[in-house]
């Protein structure tokens, strides 16, 4: 499959640092939800590898595979202590390569919490496996199990649970549990073998009985993990799809006291960060090394959004707000960008490029986006004064700057852009700017450290990685 770099090269090139006025009204958002799930918006893509995406769990969730989850609601308190867990360790993990983008002292060692925050996260449903049901009718369908993961571009090992896998240490899944017995096509990884070896200290889980064990620490936890046989078996990612996919065989879910996730139902987290064992870079022969995404908005009835392995055809790439993608070789984990500024309806911020020189972590399952401290208070105070009119509520949490908008129809919130590398500008989906009534961005604890491009912001727009060719595209109301 084609790659879009080259367009996405020429539209840098091309770019200026410009703004867009636009009236309130096109700002305008409904309190209210839609009566019933639209459709979304798509652009003709290569089917093979194309799978809806939706949110843990949302109106509009395939009701088979997120039973249970709805009870589990966190709280907002809840929700955002664990996604400021995540934050922590993200920027624990580029602190081990020298400092990157930190000060000393400031970032946190994640701390002893076992929940693997699940809740509200985007997650897609692939087949794993040759196995096949007993029916005429079910022999018909596709082989494999099929698997809800989460999607993860801050990890790189994927894995899922497998049978035996008793409930406790492993959490109960809405999906038929995988099993590698029945599947005539899984093979376990042997110790000493290259794929073994490749798994390092960080995910290495030693050797029993002649095969390759793993294990993956949880993002917010040390004392959190996933373990076990690391193996290979075929996996389908969209209906006309497959590759021999390397994967972490999960016989166990260590959370603090033992006690793993409760309002999680999903069957593992599909990893696709820069590692070698991401499923992007297993993938890359087949369908070129590139992904994307596009996460719906949680507060409109959408049906889903979608996942595609591989990039666009390069005559789609107009389409697509582009920079250039940065990488750190010491933690190829992570996708970043950086940012040159931000404006509010159109009146760029006084913030100077340099607040944000250390770049932009892009994370599928951060909520909230993270700033520079000194951008943020430019940001608040904008923000505050184009909704004077409405009236402040107190700070919910790490979030200080709310509103009560009980009794308005509609609230026009004033649209932000972000000012990208190379002066492309990306405008904000209005879903993406408020959160829980609130300014959905929140500071770091100093502006050295990295800071970090949240789902909140991200939804409703394609994301493109173009890991491949160093690029990074932002398709706005593609779902």
């Amino acid at each position: 499959m084609a790659v879009v770099l080259p367009l996405l090269l020429l539209l840098l090139i091309g770019s200026s640092p410009t703004t867009r006025a636009a009236a309130n009204g096109d700002l305008q958002t409904s309190l209210k939800p839609h009566a019933a799930c639209s459709s979304g918006q798509v652009m003709p893509r290569d089917d093979r590898t194309r799978v809806p995406l939706y949110r843990l769990p949302g109106p509009c969730s395939p009701p088979s595979s997120f039973t249970g989850a709805a009870k589990a609601t966190p709280s907002l308190a809840d929700l955002l202590r664990r996604d400021q867990l995540r934050v922590d360790h993200i920027h624990w993990r580029l602190s081990e390569s020298q400092g990157v983008g930190v000060s000393e002292g400031s970032v946190k060692e994640p701390v002893r919490f076992g929940v693997a925050y699940l809740h509200d996260q985007p997650v897609i449903q692939v087949r794993i496996g040759s196995e096949s049901k007993g029916s005429v009718q079910q022999q018909q369908s596709p082989p494999g199990v099929v698997q809800t993961v989460v999607l993860d571009t801050a990890s790189d090992v994927p894995w899922v649970q497998c049978a035996p896998c008793p409930v406790p240490p492993c959490h109960p899944q809405a999906d038929s549990t995988y099993d590698p017995a029945r599947s005539s096509t899984y093979d376990a990884v042997t110790c000493g073998s290259p794929a073994c070896e490749q798994l390092g200290r960080r995910y290495g889980g030693g050797c029993a009985n002649g095969q390759c064990r793993y294990r993956v620490p949880f993002p917010n936890s040390n004392l959190s993990s996933s373990s076990g046989t690391y193996g290979t078996d075929l996996l389908a990612v969209g209906p006309n799809s497959g590759i021999t996919f390397k994967f972490g065989c999960s016989h166990a879910e260590a959370g603090q006291g033992g006690i793993s996730d409760s309002d999680n139902t999903t069957a593992g987290v599909m990893a696709l960060g820069g590692g070698p064992e991401s499923l992007v870079s297993q993938a890359a022969a087949n369908y070129g090394n590139a992904f994307s995404y596009c996460i719906p908005a949680a507060t409109e009835r959408r049906p889903a959004g979608f996942f595609v392995l591989g990039a666009p055809p390069s005559a789609d790439s107009s389409a697509y707000v582009a920079t250039p993608m940065l990488r750190y070789p010491r933690v190829p984990t992570f996708y970043l960008v950086r940012l040159q500024g931000i404006a509010v309806n159109g009146q760029l911020l006084n913030v100077t490029p340099s607040v944000f020189a250390t770049g932009t972590v892009l994370d599928s399952r951060t909520a909230v986006t993270r700033l520079a401290p000194t951008a943020y208070r430019a940001l608040r105070e904008a923000f505050r004064g184009w909704m004077a009119v409405y009236t402040a509520a107190p700070p919910r949490g790490s979030l200080d700057t709310c509103y009560d908008f009980s009794g308005a129809a509609f609230v026009a919130p004033p649209r932000v852009e972000l000012v990208l590398e190379r002066g492309n500008v990306l405008e904000l989906d209005r879903s993406g700017v408020l959160f829980h009534d609130c300014l959905a961005f929140a500071p770091n604890s100093d502006d050295r450290m990295l800071g970090i491009l949240g789902n909140v912001q991200q939804q409703t727009m394609e994301v493109l990685y173009d890991v491949g060719g160093g690029a990074v595209g932002f398709r706005r109301g593609a779902c």
